[in-house]
């Protein structure tokens, strides 16, 4: 086999695609490796660059291969799209990896840690009980619905006003549906002690890490925020300043421009939703609190968010404060700073 100089890996499950090429840019192998092939057959390489697109086990591969001296670099699968020259399949996959990877222009994925994959997998397990927790929730205020009993709007109303309900002989619930119910409030109660749970991991992590809560201190972040933004963006080395990280996150405007006529649209909402969310709820608890002071007469703490709202809708403010949140947190995070409130604009 010729010395490879750039290879396009294909993951997969079990069956992976390689293409390599030479120092000349000539096709040196293409070719199918089993899962158990991979790590003997980049092990009998010399060192070269591997390119592959960030999917699933992208970063454990990335580590495995940069143990044996590769350098790799990960690729959103968007990105390497535009080489993919014919149909489909595993092998133009590798050879539009291969290309792509040569690009001086390519953008990389900043390959993450096990620990920073475990804190994320937290929040997305999180995510999938409180999922699982409002239908869980919707379901029963519906057969409720059903027999004229409405119940208030909140988390915990169910695990409150339920065993009431089901005790009252008055209301027209029949036994099978009291037994339903009862059968799917146990549910509701064990997901939120699920939740709690996961919540939990997440404060003792927080308060192991000192870049966690460095983020803390920005007004709209707490734990959840940002535990996953230190777990997501690292050392925030990956991006040049702020104004990357809020384009990574979606929160920059959406642009439709022609002929040097510039037209912004809606934010992008590209990157990471999950995160995007949660800075844009912050913000949000942030403007309810700076509005219900200005209603009180008193100061509302934060002139700009003050000024914007003046000129612009809520929503609008909400998703302009979780913009500045996030390239407040890329300062903290890329120059080692800790949040001050008196210097902030």
């Amino acid at each position: 086999m010729k010395k490879l100089s750039v290879v396009g890996l294909d993951l997969a499950k079990n069956v992976f695609q390689v293409h390599g090429v030479d120092a000349d840019g000539e096709v040196a192998v293409c070719k199918q490796l089993r899962r158990a092939q991979v790590r003997p057959f980049f092990a009998r390489l010399y060192p070269c660059l591997i390119g592959m697109e960030a999917c699933g086990g992208a970063h454990y591969w990335s580590r495995e291969l940069t143990r044996l001296g590769h350098s790799v670099r990960m690729m959103a699968p968007a990105f390497v799209k535009p080489y993919l020259k014919s149909n489909k399949n595993d092998r133009n996959d590798a050879e539009a990896i291969c290309e792509a990877v040569q690009r001086p222009s390519m953008r990389y994925v900043q390959p993450k840690t096990p620990e920073q994959q475990a804190v994320l997998h937290v929040h997305h397990g999180r995510q999938l009980l409180v999922r699982q927790r409002v239908a869980l929730s919707n379901h029963m205020r519906g057969i409720l619905s059903e027999y004229g009993i409405v119940m208030p709007q909140g988390v915990k109303i169910i695990s409150r006003c339920l065993p009431e309900l089901l005790e009252d002989a008055d209301n027209e619930l029949p036994m099978l549906a009291r037994h339903l119910l009862a059968e799917l409030k146990a549910e509701h109660d064990q997901l939120m002690e699920r939740i709690g749970r996961c919540e939990q991991q997440l404060k003792v992590w927080h308060a192991n890490s000192t870049v966690s809560q460095r983020l803390a201190g920005i007004p709209g972040i707490g734990i959840l925020t940002a535990t996953a933004l230190a777990a997501t963006v690292g050392d925030g080395q990956n991006f040049r300043n702020g104004r990357q990280l809020a384009a990574y996150l979606g929160l920059v405007p959406r642009q439709a421009s022609s002929g040097g006529k510039d037209r912004l649209l809606g934010i992008s909402k590209r990157g990471d939703g999950y995160l995007r969310s949660l800075l844009i709820h912050g913000a949000r608890a942030v403007i309810h609190h700076i509005r219900r002071r200005l209603k009180a007469g008193r100061p509302g703490g934060n002139p700009w968010v003050e000024q914007l709202l003046l000129r612009c809708h809520v929503n609008e403010a909400a998703v302009a404060l979780a913009n500045k949140m996030a390239r407040t947190a890329w300062v903290l995070l890329a120059r080692n700073e800790t949040y001050c409130p008196a210097c902030r604009g």
